[in-house]
């Protein structure tokens, strides 16, 4: 299992300026983050990595009682997938 951590606006694998993997989002006011980048290195592909780091992004939502705009294509498909997600869309 891969470490995901947070930095002030992503959270990623590796390290936060070169990272292997991220979800990068974007604050929006009080009470939204838009969902604007998902990188996964070649390596990481096909592990569920992307996946994982929109779950925590999502988590960090619900946590923070945030909506969510995924623009990402890659973050859109997740919402789209995943009802409980939907539940978040701002």
């Amino acid at each position: 299992m891969l470490e995901i951590k947070q930095g002030s606006q992503s959270f990623y694998i590796g390290d936060e300026k070169n990272s292997e993997a991220e979800v990068h989002f974007v604050r929006v006011g009080e009470t939204r983050i838009i969902l604007d980048h998902t990188h996964v290195a070649e390596h990481l592909r096909g592990k569920n990595v992307g996946q994982q780091l929109v779950k925590a992004a999502v988590e960090y939502a619900k946590k923070e009682k945030l909506q969510v705009i995924p623009l990402c294509p890659f973050a859109k498909a997740e919402f789209e997938k995943n009802s409980e997600y939907q539940k978040l869309l701002g």
